[in-house]
């Protein structure tokens, strides 16, 4: 039987790439369910806007996550991105087009049309109609209950020595076989405000950090995120909430309204150059530094690592 350490979105995603292979297995982590980096992320599957500042590898990893998530999870919307910016950061705006492809330049009416909360708001906007988003919680809890109708034990709040295990994918607890991993930081708010109906992520453009707002339903919305290069964890700061909350009352005014249901913060693990991977090290394989891009490229990875894996006794058979 393989042992998977790890339940975040990369360890659900490999133990499922692997079960669906027809491999026995199990799932330990040592934190609590519904804990974890994986549980504050946006869930935007973006490709072609973090082709914006990601390296060319990430958009290559993410082209089919949508397809990979919506053939096993319900709720993947696959209603587009829309990229915005305050007319005093036009040339960022002009920027940010140059550097992407896969989107129309659109108009006051266009803007209207696809977001009618929006209507006079912005002059120009990018559409981005072939990316999707989906919710990290409701993703990772169908993932687990998937893996458990094949018969897979996923068992939390549990220590297990990492060098019993075929396959790590801890984020930074790793780094004890990966020392290359660094910690980046990321905050995020999960705001209530029914006075205002999106239907898409929006991002707005930001002079630190690219800030999006994602609708959850039910006029829930994530805020998020920050990327601060640090390893010390702990709640949000007020430097970041006021960012955020900054960021949301400019895409709409009726933001200063919500009602703050959480706020969160969580290390997200990266290497130098910010490409997630398999690899090994330790005597085991690792799927590891997804960095700010879990949910768009952990599938891909997935299914490398399950195709590594099969072709291990194949080539073991060679050898002999």
């Amino acid at each position: 039987m393989i042992t998977i350490l790890g339940a975040g979105v990369a360890g659900l995603c490999a133990a499922t790439a692997l079960a669906e292979r027809g491999m026995s297995l199990r799932v330990v982590d040592s934190g609590a369910e519904g804990a974890g980096a994986s549980w504050l992320a946006g869930g935007m599957l973006a490709p072609l806007v973090e082709a914006e500042s990601a390296p060319a590898e990430v958009a290559q990893l993410g082209a089919s996550a949508a397809d990979w998530w919506a053939a096993r999870v319900p709720g993947v919307a696959r209603r587009g991105t829309l990229v915005v910016a305050p007319p005093r950061d036009r040339a960022e705006f002009d920027r940010f087009a140059a550097r992407t492809t896969g989107h129309e330049r659109i108009g006051p009416e266009r803007i209207a049309a696809l977001e009618p909360d929006l209507a006079g708001r912005f002059a120009t906007a990018l559409h981005y109609p072939d990316e999707a988003h989906l919710d990290p919680r409701i993703a990772l809890s169908a993932l687990a209950e998937g893996l458990r109708r094949r018969g897979v034990h996923i068992r939390y709040d549990t220590q297990t020595d990492p060098d019993r295990a075929e396959i790590d994918c801890r984020g930074l607890a790793a780094r004890d076989a990966l020392p290359g991993l660094r910690a980046v930081r990321g905050e995020m708010l999960l705001l209530r405000c029914p006075e205002v109906t999106l239907s898409r992520p929006v991002r707005l453009l930001h002079p630190r950090f690219p800030v999006y707002v994602v609708p959850r339903g039910n006029g829930l919305y994530m805020v998020g995120a920050t990327m601060v290069e640090t390893d010390k964890p702990g709640p949000i700061t007020l430097r970041s909430a006021m960012e955020l909350m900054g960021a949301a009352f400019a895409l709409h005014p009726a933001f200063a309204e919500a009602a703050i249901v959480e706020t969160g913060s969580g290390l997200r693990p990266a290497w130098p150059d910010n490409v997630p991977r398999v690899c090994e090290a330790g005597g085991r394989l690792h799927l590891n530094g997804l960095y700010r891009h879990g949910f768009l490229t952990a599938p891909a990875l997935a299914e490398q690592l399950a195709d590594q894996l099969a072709l291990a006794p194949q080539e073991a058979a060679f050898a002999r």
